[in-house]
């Protein structure tokens, strides 16, 4: 199956570079292309990508917004979205995960990174680069609290179960700890997702670090 892709970024330049690594890929197509945050929405809408790929900063709406209207909790038709940005600043990380964002990548970290960040949000994943992980954790940590209306309580094994997604384990790692089916803990999932009123796996990484189900790595 081919991944419908669309690259929104106001540098021709960019979106030039961007289309050229991914569609060297047998399986990626770019569907469209925007200048602008209101042209990505708009675009976004009537092609329906499988995945955006989405600039912070570009004229218009910004790539914050551009994620919330995409991805975020009220989007009817929701898109899977990678904010992929020069600009690693924790007022653009944190925000553009609480959105709805399925990673967030840095331009500087180079082809293979945009090809796995796309694959990972198709598998219902997500990828963040390595250097803005630590900081996100930091930020998290340092900040820790309860945010956000909890629609139902998780169960024990379910916030067992988001404090592993927290830690970065695949579907397969934490079935292999808990000694249960790829399938059982792809259902809980599930579960902790509509619970916790977020759409994907970072967004459990990060309700499951600020309400306390994970205690994660030392940062210093």
């Amino acid at each position: 199956m081919t991944i419908q892709l669309l690259i929104a970024d106001d540098q021709e330049m960019v979106r030039r570079g961007m289309r050229r690594i991914l569609e060297q890929q047998p399986d990626m197509e770019v569907v469209g292309e925007a200048a602008d945050g209101e042209t990505a929405v708009e675009l976004a809408r009537r092609l329906r990508p499988d995945v955006a790929l989405v600039d912070i900063r570009m004229p218009r709406l910004d790539g914050l917004e551009v994620t919330r209207r995409l991805a975020g909790p009220g989007a009817a038709v929701p898109v899977k979205v990678v904010v992929v940005t020069t600009f690693d600043l924790d007022e653009y990380v944190y925000p553009a995960l609480r959105n709805g964002a399925s990673g967030f990548l840095l331009k500087r970290s180079g082809p293979t990174l945009l090809v796995e960040g796309v694959r990972a949000a198709m598998a219902g994943d997500s990828l963040i680069s390595p250097s803005v992980t630590v900081r996100l954790l930091r930020h998290i940590t340092g900040k820790r609290r309860e945010s956000g209306a909890v629609i139902e309580p998780l169960t024990e094994r379910e916030i067992e179960i988001a404090g592993k997604v927290a830690e970065g384990k695949t579907n397969a790692d934490i079935a292999a700890e808990l000694f249960i089916s790829p399938g059982t803990v792809k259902t809980h999932v599930a579960s902790i997702q509509r619970k916790l009123g977020v759409r994907n796996r970072v967004g459990i990484a990060v309700r499951a670090w600020e309400m306390g189900y994970v205690t994660g790595p030392s940062l210093g």
